[in-house]
């Protein structure tokens, strides 16, 4: 008995000494990711915003990429090629490309992805995305089978798209969340639950491991992405907080890394003691109202007209926005190459003070306003303390103009634009739009009749249709250009949509974190940053 405790004495101390000397574990590299609000779906056929974009690109990669800087790169895809008259483009996948799961990834997985988008039976709100792709259209509404669709798998890492007519921003609709490959395995076996933790197959440089809705969720490095050894995170803990104060704090605290769309209110204040970690970055988006053109009295044209005449957009950039948003009189931002200086309003070169007279002339005509027929409105608006002093100033604006009683509602991020997106009944509503890619279409298509998902007012004129769909027809550049600029120049008379400002990305950034890099695509997938202390 003593020879053995004296043994196991020794074999104590010896095992001390052995890990005395050894390494200490390597402390897990998380990310803090705040997100500006609960994401409705994780589902790429029905993703509509931003904040689940930021999500959904960590987690898939399509058949392109945005790189740090914004610029498109190869993804899913190593290498493609385009024919001479630029309309079939040809993918080849990464023979290194594998699901989550460790299965491979093929061109059947994207033919599939892309079929499920366009079938009319999944109801993508987003199909339009890809109207580019031969039949697309048809298919979406039920004119076609899905297998008439323009994608084929020529082997199983070879993917041939062909187009309706040449499309130069293609490669950046593939970098859309739209576009991103589902695994057509995992939804054939698991059906809707395919986008559940535990459950999810994905592609992209992380994997989902939980999700507690409006609290967190939780995203894992992907050791079977083909670029595994360069992502630099272990983890990525998305917070979904629209509470714009609450982010700051949180941020302020050292519990984020990243806070989205802050409340601009703060930037001198955030610029003072935290310099270099504010970044405001002028992007691709505008800021808008929509009129709901259904009824009375938007549905007549000088009521719009008179309504976003009235409204000091000076007053909204410099005041409530410190200058970090520019005041808009064009659907289309400034900015996009090929098209040159938007077609603004034909009201933007007056005064304040004459657009307001004009407006009170027009709200006259219609029949509304003093000596009129009351002007009742509503604005709806998206959670936010930014949206609600732009709405509290635009009601202040009315009712000193017109005398009108006007009243605020809000939702969540998510709410707000599903009751948009399914054609609820409304007055005056908030919106903004994100370039899904550098062309002045992305814009102006969303006030197609036929665009159900995002003409939010239902906006319908046959004319602007026609010059839509003559842009689509025209090939020379010069020209198509020019049939847009006389679409918005319509959209702008017809104020459907009243423009109001000019978007900057507003974003807190740690010095923790390195490897961020301001672009107007807004694109900073995780993959591209690390953190440090």
């Amino acid at each position: 008995m003593k020879a053995l405790t004296f043994n196991r004495h020794i074999a104590a101390l010896l095992l001390g000494s052995m890990l005395a000397g050894a390494s200490p574990a390597l402390a897990e590299t998380v990310l803090h990711r705040g997100n500006a609000g609960e994401p409705q779906t994780l589902d790429q056929a029905h993703t509509s915003i931003n904040i689940e974009e930021f999500i959904l690109k960590d987690l898939y990669e399509g058949l392109t990429i945005y790189d740090a800087a914004g610029k498109i790169v190869p993804g899913a895809a190593e290498s493609w090629t385009i024919s001479d008259d630029g309309t079939v483009y040809t993918f080849k996948l990464r023979d290194n490309g594998k699901w989550s799961d460790g299965s491979p990834v093929t061109a059947d997985d994207f033919v599939f992805s892309f079929q499920r988008v366009e079938d009319p039976k999944t109801a993508a709100g987003y199909a339009n995305i890809l109207y580019p792709v031969k039949n697309a259209q048809k298919v979406n509404k039920g004119e076609a089978a899905v297998d008439q669709l323009g994608i084929k798998a020529v082997d199983a890492k070879t993917v041939e798209i062909t187009l309706e007519r040449p499309t130069p921003f293609f490669l950046e609709l593939l970098a859309h969340q739209t576009a991103l490959p589902v695994s057509k395995a995992s939804v054939e076996k698991n059906g809707a639950d395919f986008v559940k933790p535990g459950t999810m197959v994905s592609n992209g440089a992380f994997k989902l491991v939980s999700h507690v809705p409006n609290d967190n969720l939780v995203v894992e490095k992907n050791p079977n992405h083909w670029d595994a050894a360069n992502v630099k995170l272990d983890k990525v803990i998305f917070y979904p907080i629209d509470d714009q104060a609450a982010s700051i704090r949180r941020f302020e605290a050292k519990e984020m890394d990243l806070v989205y769309n802050f409340s601009a209110d703060q930037i001198e204040r955030l610029r003072t003691a935290y310099n270099t970690q504010v970044h405001v970055s002028p992007t691709l988006a505008t800021y808008y109202y929509a009129f709901d053109t259904r009824s009375e009295p938007y549905s007549d044209v000088r009521v719009r007209r008179a309504l976003s005449m009235a409204v000091d957009r000076d007053f909204l950039a410099k005041e409530i926005y410190s200058g970090s948003q520019i005041p808009a009189y064009s659907m289309v931002p400034p900015g996009i190459e090929g098209y040159g200086e938007p077609s603004r309003a034909d009201f933007s070169g007056d005064s304040q003070l004459d657009r307001e007279d004009k407006a009170v002339a027009l709200m006259k005509e219609a029949g509304y306003g003093e000596g009129g027929k009351p002007l009742a409105i509503e604005i709806r608006y998206n959670t936010n303390p930014n949206h609600e002093r732009v709405a509290t100033a635009i009601a202040d604006m009315w009712k000193n103009t017109f005398g009108a009683t006007v009243t605020m509602v809000n939702l969540d991020v998510s709410s707000h634009y599903a009751f948009l997106q399914e054609g609820g009944k409304f007055n005056v509503a908030r919106a903004g739009w994100v370039a899904d890619y550098a062309d002045a279409e992305n814009f102006l298509a969303l006030s197609v009749s036929t665009n159900k998902t995002f003409n939010y007012g239902s906006f319908n004129n046959p004319d602007y249709d026609a010059l839509m769909t003559k842009s689509y027809e025209e090939r020379d550049p010069a020209a198509r250009s020019k049939v847009l600029h006389e679409a918005e120049a319509l959209l702008m008379k017809e104020q459907p949509v009243a423009p109001l400002l000019t978007q900057a990305d507003l974003w807190m950034v740690s010095d923790r974190v390195k490897g961020w890099e301001d672009n107007a695509a807004n694109q900073h997938l995780s993959r591209f940053l690390s953190v440090s202390e």
